[in-house]
């Protein structure tokens, strides 16, 4: 049986890395005056920051409609047997479901959706091994049940320095945003039942990141092989400086830096600072 893996922008996997190992992606777009951008097609992370810094204010996103799942799997039946589809959660988005309503539409190709419950590059982890191992032709059903596993270990904890963009895009509830506001804390957030809420409310920027530091210390210190990420928005400079330092604690981990790129960027902010993890 020959696996297709996809999927979404929202996983903020390299052009490169999706080449060389497969990887189909669909994109999730934001939408400025009413123009609509394809992000990681239409759109770089970095066009995004100048352009909401030059408009002074934020655009709206939106998911890939169902018609567009169905295209691209009718697409891969051409070639394949199955496709196994990673999605960001379906929590904060509608795109895991349209997999899944795409999946029952389309008669040529077994679909297998499975919900990140995350996003970002943490949720990429997932369909970066899903790829390895469909290159390698295992079944699907043995790629789910590895995507399952990782679950278990799978952490990633952010810092976000306005809280406003999370409650205007209805992803963080008026009274979580009140207490923030109140404090003017710099609260770490986390998945939790597949949507975003507070971990711990913290004062300052620093102590935030410190805060998600110890977090992954205690499962570093495991001495376990472990992929980590450093995913920032707007802050390249810094995230090289924390991948340098972990890097030099931790030389039993693989680091990788990558970034919140215009959808997820739109809610979180210039500034947001996030770090994932999932032991082997």
């Amino acid at each position: 049986m020959k696996t297709a893996v996809v999927t979404d922008s929202t996983a903020y996997i390299t052009e490169e890395m999706r080449e060389r190992l497969n990887i189909h992606m669909i994109p999730l777009s934001v939408i400025f005056d009413g123009e609509t951008y394809r992000e990681e097609i239409d759109v770089t992370a970095e066009e995004f920051y100048n352009k909401v810094k030059e408009e002074g204010k934020l655009p709206t996103t939106s998911q890939p409609s169902i018609g567009e799942f169905v295209a691209l799997f009718e697409k891969l039946a051409e070639e394949y047997d199955a496709v196994v589809t990673v999605h960001l959660s379906s929590g904060i988005s509608g795109t895991f479901n349209g997999a899944v309503s795409a999946g029952t539409i389309v008669g040529n190709i077994q679909v297998y959706p499975f919900d990140s419950e995350v996003s970002c590059l943490a949720q990429g982890f997932y369909a970066i091994e899903a790829a390895k191992m469909a290159n390698e032709g295992r079944a699907p059903e043995e790629i789910i049940a590895r995507l399952e596993e990782m679950k278990k270990s799978m952490r990633a904890y952010f810092m976000v320095d306005d809280l406003a963009n999370l409650k205007r895009g209805g992803r963080l509830n008026s009274a979580q945003l009140l207490v923030g506001s109140l404090l003017q804390v710099k609260p770490i957030l986390h998945f939790e039942n597949k949507l975003i809420v507070p971990f711990e409310k913290i004062r300052t920027r620093k102590k935030a990141l410190n805060r998600i530091f110890e977090l992954f210390d205690e499962d570093a210190n495991l001495k376990v092989p472990m992929d980590a990420v450093i995913i920032h928005a707007n802050r390249q400079e810094e995230a090289e400086k924390i991948k340098e330092d972990l890097q030099s604690k931790y030389p039993h981990i693989h680091f990788t830096i990558s970034y919140f790129g215009p959808v997820i960027g739109t809610h979180l902010g210039d500034g947001a600072i996030a770090l994932g993890w999932y032991k082997h």
